[in-house]
C-alpha cells in the first residue's frame, strides 16, 4: 500500500530546520496497488482519502492542564506527557528524529520526562528504520535490526563476525568487541550466507547509493551439515537525507528465505518500504509498501546466493518501476481527484459573463416572450 500524507502548515523560511510540529500528517491519500497475475508488476492503482490514527492528546504548553475528559481540570502526568511524547518520536520521518526530540523536549519543559520517551522511543525508532551506523573500527556499517539485536544496545554485525555496542539517541557505535562462537553459525551455514553476503553486497552497491545490507541466520545456525532446514533473512536499507533541499528519504527491504532439505526447495519472503518527506514551500510525505513472495530450489552456496540475489532484485526494480509510474500519474490523475473538477471546456464559469453561453441566451428569450 502506498500513502501519500499531505500537510497543511506551511514550513519555514529555508534557513530553520523543520519543526516537530510539520511532521504531524492532516489528510492522507492512499494509492494502493491492485492484484495482478504478476507477483510485483506495473499495478495499476486505487485512490481514497483517509485520515491517519490520531495521537494521543498533544499539550500545548509545557505543562498543560487538561483533565482526562479534554476538558480545564488536573494537568496531564508525567505517564501520559511520555506516552504523547514517545508518540511523535516514534512517527517522526526518516532522518528527522533529532529535530522532532529537540521540539518535543522543548514543549515537555521536564528532563527526566523527555529522557524516558527517548529512551524508549529511539531504539524502536532506530530498529524500525533500519537505521546503520558506522562501525568504530571503520570496517563497515551496522544496521540496527530485530535480526542482529543481541540485547537492548548490542548488535552483531555477521559479516566482520563483531558485536558493536551501540547508543540509540546519539545513533552512535561507542564499542567494538569480537562475536563469541555461540553468536555465530556454524562453519556449514557461514558458507551458505557468506556466499549470500557477497552477492547481496554487489547488488546493493550497484543499486543503491550509500545503501547497506547484511544477511543473518534465523535457525538451524548450529547446523553442522546436510539434513536439516534453516532459515536466513537479508536487510536492505538506503537512506539519503537532504535537509537542506528540504527532502529525505529511505528505501527498506527485509527478505526472508526458509531453506527445506527435505524438498530441496527455498521460500522467499520479502517485504519493501518506501519513505520520502519534501517540505519545500509545503509539506508532503509518501508511505508506501508492498510484500513479495517468490522461492528457488536448493543448490549449492554459490548458486544459491546468485539466484535468490536475482530474484531480489527483480522485485525491488519491478516495484520501483511501479512508483516511478505512479509519480507520472499524480498530476494528471492522483490529484485531480483531490479536487473539484473543471468542466468539459476546462475553464471556470464565467458567471460575470453568463450571456457567453447559448442555454442563457434561450433562457434570456423565453422569458421575454412570457412577458
Amino acid at each position: 500500500m502506498g500513502t501519500w500524507a499531505i500537510f497543511n502548515r506551511p514550513e519555514p523560511a529555508p534557513h530553520h530546520p523543520p519543526p516537530a510540529c510539520s511532521h504531524v500528517p492532516s489528510v492522507r491519500v492512499a494509492i494502493d496497488p491492485l492484484p495482478t497475475p504478476s507477483l510485483l508488476s506495473h499495478p495499476s492503482r486505487a485512490l481514497h482519502i483517509a485520515f491517519p490514527p490520531s495521537p494521543p492528546t498533544a499539550p500545548a504548553a509545557p505543562a498543560p492542564e487538561m483533565s482526562d475528559e479534554g476538558g480545564a481540570g488536573e494537568p496531564l502526568s508525567d505517564s501520559q506527557k511520555r506516552e504523547i511524547a514517545v508518540w511523535f518520536l516514534s512517527n517522526a520521518p526518516a532522518g528527522e528524529i533529532h529535530y522532532v526530540a529537540k521540539d518535543v523536549r522543548a514543549l515537555l519543559g521536564d528532563d527526566a520526562v523527555y529522557e524516558a520517551a527517548a529512551a524508549e522511543a529511539f531504539p524502536e525508532y532506530n530498529k524500525a528504520h533500519l537505521v546503520s551506523l558506522e562501525l568504530p573500527d571503520r570496517s563497515g556499517d551496522i544496521i540496527i535490526t530485530t535480526y542482529g539485536e543481541l540485547d537492548r544496545n548490542n548488535y552483531l554485525d555477521p559479516r566482520t563476525a563483531q558485536v558493536a555496542t551501540v547508543d540509540h539517541i546519539k545513533q552512535t557505535c561507542t564499542k567494538l568487541r569480537p562475536a563469541a562462537d555461540e553468536e555465530l553459525p556454524s562453519a556449514y551455514i557461514e558458507e551458505f550466507r557468506s556466499a549470500l553476503d557477497v552477492e547481496l553486497s554487489k547488488y546493493v552497491a550497484e543499486a543503491y547509493p550509500k545503501g547497506v545490507c547484511a544477511v543473518y541466520c534465523t535457525s538451524g545456525k548450529d547446523i553442522e551439515g546436510p539434513g536439516a532446514d534453516f532459515g536466513f533473512a537479508v536487510v536492505i536499507s538506503a537512506a539519503k537525507c537532504s535537509p537542506q533541499n528540504f527532502c529525505n528519504g529511505s528505501w527498506r527491504s527485509i527478505w526472508t528465505m526458509d531453506f527445506n532439505y527435505e524438498l530441496q526447495f527455498v521460500d522467499i519472503k520479502g517485504k519493501i518500504q518506501v519513505d520520502a518527506h519534501y517540505f519545500e514551500e509545503g509539506n508532503v510525505q509518501l508511505d508506501t509498501n508492498i510484500d513479495c513472495k517468490d522461492s528457488t530450489i536448493m543448490q549449492s552456496p554459490d548458486d544459491c546466493a546468485v539466484s535468490i540475489t536475482n530474484i531480489i532484485r527483480h522485485h525491488e526494480s519491478e516495484y520501483l518501476s511501479s512508483l516511478e509510474e505512479s509519480y507520472l500519474n499524480l498530476s494528471d490523475a492522483t490529484f485531480k481527484d483531490l479536487r473539484r473538477k473543471l468542466p468539459v471546456t476546462r475553464t471556470l464559469f464565467p458567471w460575470h459573463n453568463t450571456l457567453a453561453f447559448s442555454l442563457t441566451r434561450d433562457l434570456a428569450k423565453e422569458l421575454a416572450l412570457g412577458k
